[in-house]
């Protein structure tokens, strides 16, 4: 079993009377129905649906009324502090920062462990492992004591790249795309029956339509890695962009009819040169590029 202290998240805290509620109203998520046991993955939404910012919410110690803990890009941690308190007009909520206090330790490749400390199984997908939220300093003791040998942050990267899930700011842009590019729907990030919820309008539609025609994709390649942001093409037309990556395995934001009309046209995918191959996630549920039979192709 491995575990990584993750220096690019940060814990946020929300708190005070009836936050369940309003949060539960912001959110893409269904915040009404977490139970303390677990965690769930959802996103604040601009009004056009896309995202600002993405995070694992599960509940923290009630002191200061109902509360939750954000466990987010440390990237937007400020971000979501503006926006939350935009939204305090009667300063009924606490909104802090705890990163100088609360870290987040993965841990994956093992059985689950309990800690004294709030732990959960990661609510995207259950091989990404654990999340411990804990006081940084106490990562290595906490390691040894739950068995779990403590690696680089660079190593769970490697594991969330190979499963195929997105970060944002690497995969995917704040303020510019929708939780269905970011592959929100297919990993329980999205509460299509709750109701109301920032840029739900749209969001519904796109789910209903199924108009998502660009999605982040895990990749493979050999030789050195695409940079981040480098353009993906096939016969020189762009497709997309090409994200995270080690290791041969990368994941790459593309227009799926683009990409599948150039396979069906045998035709490569590139990036900075670099040929790139489709590989479809065991959790994908959407048609994937390159799945239709050729007389499918020709005819659409």
């Amino acid at each position: 079993m491995k575990a990584s202290l993750l220096p690019d998240r940060s814990i946020v805290t929300f708190a005070g009377d009836d936050a369940r509620k309003f949060l539960n109203s912001l959110f893409t998520a269904n915040i009404a129905a977490l139970t303390a046991d677990e965690s769930c993955y959802s996103a604040l939404l601009t009004a056009q649906g896309k995202i600002i910012v993405d995070a694992l919410i599960s509940e923290s110690p009630a002191e200061k009324g109902e509360g939750f803990y954000f466990d987010m890009p440390k990237s937007q941690a400020q971000t979501f502090l503006a926006k939350m308190n935009g939204y305090n007009l009667r300063k009924k909520y606490v909104v802090e920062d705890l990163s100088e206090k609360l870290g987040v330790l993965a841990v994956w490749d093992g059985t689950a462990v309990a800690t004294k400390y709030p732990c959960h199984t990661d609510p995207r997908l259950a091989a990404l492992g654990q999340r411990i939220v804990l006081p940084p300093h106490l990562a290595a003791e906490t390691a040894a004591e739950i068995g779990a040998e403590l690696v680089p942050p660079e190593q769970f990267e490697a594991h969330r790249i190979a499963l195929g899930i997105p970060r944002g700011d690497l995969d995917f842009a704040y303020g510019d795309a929708f939780p269905h590019e970011a592959d929100m729907d297919q990993l329980h990030g999205i509460d299509f029956k709750k109701g109301c919820f920032v840029g739900q309008e749209v969001v519904q539609r796109m789910e209903r339509r199924k108009i998502a025609r660009t999605r982040v994709v895990p990749v493979t390649f050999d030789g050195a890695a695409p940079s981040v942001g480098t353009g993906v093409s096939a016969a020189e037309k762009s497709i997309g962009t090409i994200g995270s990556s080690v290791d041969g395995r990368g994941l790459a934001l593309l227009r799926l009819d683009r990409a599948e009309d150039a396979l069906a046209a045998g035709q490569a995918l590139k990036a900075g040169g670099v040929t790139l191959h489709l590989v479809k996630p065991e959790w994908a549920q959407f048609p994937f590029p390159g799945e239709r039979k050729p007389q499918e192709s020709e005819s659409a």
